[in-house]
């Protein structure tokens, strides 16, 4: 969600959290304090359930924070529950050191979500003294800069952002490393080693999640190359920088590492997200001899090229990116799809389909798996366009590479596929999935009659263009571009009367229109987060005849349903 303010008035803590009769909020001993204990404090809106993940994962770093702002007394929070029942509430609560509104009023706990316009949770909205909204991004700032982003203001946090570009100029592996209280890192054996004992080491710093799965599977290849490189004599270092949720997670991944830890759950591991700007996991970021970074991320490399990518510099790279291109452009379907004895893929029947009978096609690799969601919601329009493309021109095929749990799942998913598919539990996906870079299901990739890449970003175009985006080339995708450009930059649409519309570029998005999913251009509004399918914005009321009465307020016209 945007880190926008909710309005620019000030909010009287007693009429924005009283009701009727009631003048107090509940601690979790069941004592009742009066609203107006808050005046003269900044006080943090804490809407969350006992139910949701993410709340339960945060919950206990707000508590840390609180409890150590608790001896300056002008800090409070208020904690909005989404709660089902009575009991839930009260053992979730009971975890929390602060107040709350009581979970009978349900009254003043609706009216406050929709005030402050609250769409998920965690949700943390944040007042200063005078009950002003600083922030409705409370739960980022706190999980990113705790105690130290108090009092909250926009000042105190662009300082904290300052600091931190002048740390980048002058850093080291001490200054990067070293908290305030800390000047060690861990071994698996119990040990502390000084910090200072790593300086004029290349040193690896490895961001992790042990239950993650892209980690579990990154994990025995670092080691791998970490011990490679040690036998080799190479002054070369890893230090985990654990993100796990639960201590008996770290241990159970870290005693299987030969490296050093920061400690868990130490304030650092947090900051050095937000320092490095951590965008995927697994990351493992390259700090040179001199403390200065290297590479942000060498995780791929280290897939792709294992001990050849050492030391990672941009030369390495460089050189290691040729023999990529070169690779690439010498890439076949035989190269892709072919692993040892492994060169055939199945049909419906079980049969085997040898890969030499679809060289010549465009091939579309399809990553999917029956346990998702949005897998599922693709598929009937994956097939709709399957068929139509087949109608035109037979030579494409598409095969389906399963993250299925299990032989019974895959079967009944791909039942309902007319085409090809891997076999399940075929080691070729891992392969696969690596050579192409999934990061997430479903997933669509392209190769081209050449045996070359055409794109990754099938799926995209599918749900943007349909059938329309065959056969994904760029040349195709100018087409849509100069389409683009006959279309108004801006216009009112009937359904968000309150704004303009401005053709924008968005990577994702979900039409407020047909509710479907968008990739590509939408007519949006940034204000209030609205979006438009380009053919939803434009499309023409042609199919309504004159007179006709429209059910329950809406036309619907194909695929596009609007108010009438």
């Amino acid at each position: 969600m945007a880190n926008v303010e909710v309005d620019c008035d000030s909010h009287d803590l007693i009429s924005l959290l009283s009701f009727e009769e009631r003048d107090f909020l509940v601690r979790n001993n069941g004592d009742q304090l009066k609203i107006s204990i808050l005046s003269g404090k900044t006080v943090g809106l804490y809407f969350s359930g006992s139910w949701c993940g993410p709340c339960c994962h945060f919950t206990p770093t707000l508590v840390e924070v609180y409890e150590e702002l608790l001896p300056k007394g002008d800090f409070e929070v208020v904690f909005i529950s989404s709660d089902r029942n009575d009991e839930s509430f009260n053992g979730y609560f009971a975890k929390m050191p602060w107040l709350a509104v009581p979970f009978t009023d349900s009254e003043t706990r609706k009216r406050l979500k929709s005030l402050f316009k609250v769409r998920g949770i965690p949700h943390l909205v944040i007042l200063d003294p005078n009950g002003k909204v600083l922030t409705n991004d409370g739960c980022r700032i706190v999980r990113e800069y705790g105690v130290d982003g108090y009092p909250f203001t926009s000042e105190k946090i662009q300082f904290l952002k300052d600091e931190e570009e002048a740390a980048k100029k002058n850093q080291s592996l001490s200054s990067v490393l070293i908290s305030g209280s800390r000047d060690y890192l861990e071994s698996n054996d119990g040990h502390k080693i000084a910090v200072p004992e790593l300086e004029g080491k290349t040193v690896g710093l490895y961001f992790s999640i042990q239950a993650h799965g892209a980690c579990l599977e990154f994990t025995p290849k670092l080691i791998e190359v970490y011990k490679k490189l040690k036998e080799r004599g190479e002054n070369f270092e890893i230090v985990l920088i654990p993100l796990d949720y639960e201590d008996e997670h770290f241990k159970e991944g870290f005693k299987t590492m030969p490296w050093l830890t920061v400690p868990f759950k130490d304030k650092t591991c947090e900051k050095l997200t937000r320092y490095f700007e951590l965008e995927t996991l697994p990351t493992v970021v390259i700090i040179g001899p001199d403390g200065k970074t290297v590479h942000p991320n060498v995780a791929e490399l280290i897939e792709e090229h294992g001990i050849e990518a050492y030391p990672f510099t941009p030369g390495k790279v460089a050189e290691l990116a040729e023999i990529e291109k070169a690779r690439s452009e010498s890439q076949t379907l035989e190269s892709v799809l072919v692993l040892g004895e492994s060169d055939f893929v199945i049909d419906k029947s079980g049969s085997k389909v040898p890969v030499s009978e679809l060289v010549g096609k465009n091939i579309l690799l399809y990553f999917s798996a029956h346990w998702c969601p949005p897998c599922r919601a693709f598929m009937p329009k994956l097939i709709e366009v399957y068929h139509e493309i087949k109608a035109k021109d037979k030579a494409f095929e598409i095969i389906f590479i399963s993250s299925d749990r299990d032989q019974s799942s895959f079967d009944e998913f791909f039942g309902g596929m007319p085409w090809l598919a891997l076999p399940f539990g075929d080691e070729r996906k891992k392969f696969l999935s690596r050579k192409f870079k999934i990061q997430g299901i479903p997933a669509a990739v392209v190769i081209g009659q050449s045996g070359r890449l055409v794109t990754k970003e099938a799926r995209q175009l599918i749900t943007a263009y349909g059938a329309e985006a065959y056969p994904f080339t760029e040349e195709r995708m100018k087409h849509f571009e100069e389409m683009a450009k006959g279309w108004p930059e801006k216009l009112k649409h009937e359904l968000h009367p309150e704004h303009e519309l401005t053709k924008t570029r968005r990577s994702s998005y979900s039409c407020n229109g047909c509710g479907k999913m968008g990739h590509g251009f939408s007519f949006y509004c940034k204000q209030c987060d609205f979006d438009l399918h380009p053919k939803c914005a434009l499309k023409k009321d042609e199919g309504t005849k004159d007179g006709e009465k429209a059910k329950d307020g809406v036309i619907c016209d194909g695929e596009v349903c609007r108010k009438a």
